[in-house]
């Protein structure tokens, strides 16, 4: 033990010199570690890519996928059928839980609320106006909009889990890039096929800003899980019947596709008009790294697509269709000279819908439809059974509803004055025209901007209106 105040110099030293001995020591006996290491995982990556002479080479099935899935010639088929693939799953899937919520919401409690109302004695202005409107229009939205929604968002974060959606950007990236746009935009697009307001937030991923705009005003030209069942329903009624019954269903789902791929061709067409004039610029490089193939994580998943996905984006569609409802029911009911608002619009915008090949009653439906797509086609029956004065179809005026006999829809619409070109161009306007109200929403809470709000809904409906004119005057020259 050293007394106070003796020797402390010394002690010092020593404990310096002892703590700086073994500091060196442990420091070299980590940088030799880290040595290890590094040749280690270099000896590693060398036996994984390098195959001497007189080996035979080891099968890697990471690089043998990468091979089929990024290759100019099998990538982009491959790419196609695994969409396609999506979709069907997605429509066939939906059909029987949307028909049995349907059933349930419509059918079912529909009446149920119906008589409750009546049996508190509410007036019928009251009872049309919240059950036949608001709520019959919020009950075919989450009918039409959930089960396709919970059936595309899992399937779809199962392929981005998995690795391949940065594989899909690989793809389209050089095409993206000649349209002036961010390769990222394939991912963005095809996550607008499930819906428009999720693939809206999901350009969060582009990070200019020039480029995020192109990707979120050209979104709206991937068919959203609320148009699909338009372009089923009147490619199998209108297409499909052109042809034997052998193929009908074939040619049926080649209209369908060929629709998808003529969004996908605009896409890049505007895209390309964008870039070189209001958003010109030069298309950003990016790095993108491939990531490793992982299996699936079932319940990231599930609540990724249901939570964060699906119910958001139906919670905001809801909140647009009650007010649709009541709009609905108001027109229908309300009478002006004895005849309803409705008709009144109608016949107003006959001469126009006439002028691109569609007629009034499509017009409206799709003015007071804007705040769900999925509302287009009740809303169309509902429309042409109050115009064209039958009887005996439906639950009233300002009462949407939905048929299963394909031939009690073309009684409807040959009632109504339906063409083959009516069809075709609804199947046109239907892909081509401005996004639902809450697209239209999430696109101002994403931009913050009241100008490419309005260009983002503006642009697609006026492009809608002068396709839909072309066709209807040449299809009118040239076949009468």
């Amino acid at each position: 033990m050293l007394e106070k105040g003796q020797n402390s110099d010394k002690s010092v030293e020593l404990i310096l010199s002892t703590a700086s001995a073994l500091r060196w020591e442990v420091g070299e006996n980590l940088h030799e570690k880290l040595l290890e290491a590094i040749y280690d995982d270099a000896a590693r990556i060398t036996r994984k890519v390098v195959t001497r002479v007189d080996e035979k080479p080891a099968f890697n099935w990471e690089r043998t996928l990468d091979r089929l899935l990024t290759s100019r010639i099998t990538g982009f088929p491959i790419m196609l059928l695994l969409l396609a693939v999506v979709f069907w799953l997605t429509i066939q899937g939906a059909n029987v839980p949307s028909g049995l919520l349907a059933t349930l919401l419509v059918e079912k409690f529909h009446p149920i609320l119906r008589e409750l109302f009546m049996g508190i004695g509410s007036p019928w202005w009251l009872t049309g106006l919240v059950v036949d409107g608001m709520y019959l229009s919020m009950a075919w939205v989450v009918s039409v909009m959930l089960p396709p929604m919970a059936i595309f968002f899992p399937l779809f974060t199962l392929l981005e889990d998995f690795g391949y959606l940065p594989r899909v950007a690989f793809n389209l990236d050089h095409l993206f890039k000649k349209a002036g746009a961010h390769g990222k935009q394939a991912l963005t697009m095809s996550m607008g096929y499930g819906c428009n307001a999720a693939g809206i937030i999901s350009t969060r991923i582009i990070d200019s800003p020039r480029e995020r705009l192109i990707a979120i005003i050209t979104n709206n030209f991937a068919l959203c899980n609320g148009r699909w069942p338009t372009q089923i329903l009147i490619a199998t009624l209108f297409i499909g019947s052109l042809v034997p019954a052998s193929l009908a269903g074939i040619v049926s789902a080649a209209a369908v596709v060929g629709i998808t791929l003529l969004g996908v061709f605009l896409t890049f067409v505007v895209s390309w008009a964008l870039s070189r004039t209001i958003l010109k610029g030069e298309a950003s490089a990016f790095s993108l790294e491939l990531p490793p193939y992982r299996p699936p994580r079932i319940l990231q998943t599930l609540y990724t697509s249901l939570i964060d996905r699906t119910i958001f984006v139906l919670w905001r569609a809801v909140v647009f269709a009650l007010p649709a409802g009541a709009v609905i029911w108001l027109l229908a009911n309300i009478h002006v000279g004895g005849v309803s608002i409705a008709e009144h619009l109608i016949n107003w915008l006959n001469p126009f819908g006439f002028l691109i090949g569609l007629n009034g009653v499509i017009l409206l439906a799709y003015i007071i439809a804007i705040p769900a797509n999925e509302i287009v086609i009740p809303t169309i029956l509902m429309l042409t059974v109050l115009s064209a004065k039958l009887t005996g179809i439906g639950s009233g005026a300002g009462v949407l509803f939905e048929l299963e006999d394909h031939s009690a829809y073309m009684a409807i619409f040959n009632a109504g004055g339906w063409t083959l070109l009516t069809a075709i161009n609804l199947m046109l306007f239907s892909l081509i025209h401005n996004p639902c109200s809450t697209t239209i929403y999430t696109i101002y809470k994403e931009t913050g901007s009241v100008k490419w709000t309005t260009i983002s809904a503006l642009l697609p409906l006026v492009m809608g209106i002068i396709i839909c004119f072309f066709v209807a005057q040449i299809w009118r020259v040239f076949l009468g």
